[in-house]
C-alpha cells in the first residue's frame, strides 16, 4: 500500500508540476496570445498524462484523480479506506507539485489564483469533460486496457479545447490550481463548485458506462 501511495503522490506531483509549469512558460512565451499560450499548455499535459499512467499504471492504478478514484469505489474495485488515503494523497501531491513548479519559474511560493471560472457554461464544461474522462477509462478499460493511457492523454488534450472550462475533470487538480496565480489557475471561490460537478459527473458516468458496457444482456441476446 505504501508503494501505491507513493505511486499516486509522485504522479499527481508530476501532473500538476507540468500543468503549471508549462502554463507559467506558454504564457511567458506566447507574447499575450492565449491561443498559443492555451496550445503550449495543452500540449505538455496530454502528453505528460500517457508517460504517468504508463508507468505507475501497473503499480497504483494511476488514478492520479479523486473522480476516477470514486468511479472504481462504486464499481468496488478500490475499498473505501484504500479510497480515502488515495484521494489525500492525491490532493497533497497536487499541491507539492504546485509548489515546484512555482520555485522552478521563480514566482511565489503560495500565491492563490485570481482566475474566475465560475458561472453555468463552466460547469457545464466540467460536467463533460468528467463525464467523457471517466467513460473514456471504462471503456478502454473493458475493450482495450493497454489503450487507456493513450486514450486519456488524447482526450484530455481535446477536451482541453472543446469544453468551455478548459476540462479540469479532477478535483485534487482543481483544488491545486487554486493555489497558482498563472495561466492554468483558478479562484479559490470557485474550487467547490468545480469539484462538487466533477464528483456527480463521475457518479453518473459510473452508472451510465456500467450500464452501457455491461456484457449480460448481450450474452443473453445472443
Amino acid at each position: 500500500m505504501l508503494r501505491r501511495l507513493f505511486a499516486e503522490w509522485l504522479g499527481s506531483f508530476s501532473l500538476l508540476a507540468t500543468v503549471i509549469g508549462s502554463g507559467i512558460m506558454a504564457e511567458r512565451l506566447a507574447d499575450g496570445n492565449i491561443a498559443i499560450a492555451l496550445l503550449g499548455n495543452t500540449i505538455p499535459t496530454g502528453a505528460i498524462l500517457v508517460v504517468l499512467i504508463l508507468v505507475f499504471g501497473p503499480i497504483s492504478g494511476a488514478h492520479f484523480n479523486p473522480a476516477v478514484t470514486l468511479a472504481f469505489a462504486i464499481r468496488r474495485e478500490i475499498t473505501a479506506r484504500d479510497s480515502g488515503l488515495y484521494v489525500l494523497t492525491q490532493i497533497f501531491g497536487g499541491i507539492s507539485g504546485v509548489l515546484i513548479a512555482h520555485v522552478m519559474f521563480d514566482n511565489p511560493l503560495i500565491d492563490p489564483s485570481t482566475t474566475v471560472r465560475g458561472g453555468l457554461g463552466q460547469w457545464v464544461g466540467e460536467f463533460v469533460a468528467t463525464f467523457g474522462l471517466v467513460g473514456t477509462i471504462l471503456g478502454c478499460l473493458k475493450a482495450r486496457p493497454e489503450a487507456i493511457p493513450y486514450a486519456v492523454g488524447l482526450y484530455i488534450t481535446a477536451a482541453y479545447w472543446f469544453t468551455s472550462s478548459t476540462s479540469f475533470a479532477n478535483p485534487a487538480v482543481t483544488i491545486a490550481r487554486g493555489f497558482s496565480n498563472t495561466f492554468a489557475g483558478i479562484q479559490p471561490a470557485n474550487v467547490a463548485a468545480f469539484v462538487g460537478v466533477q464528483l456527480v459527473a463521475a457518479l453518473l458516468a459510473t452508472i451510465f458506462f456500467n450500464w452501457l458496457l455491461d456484457e449480460k444482456p448481450l450474452r443473453a441476446k445472443a
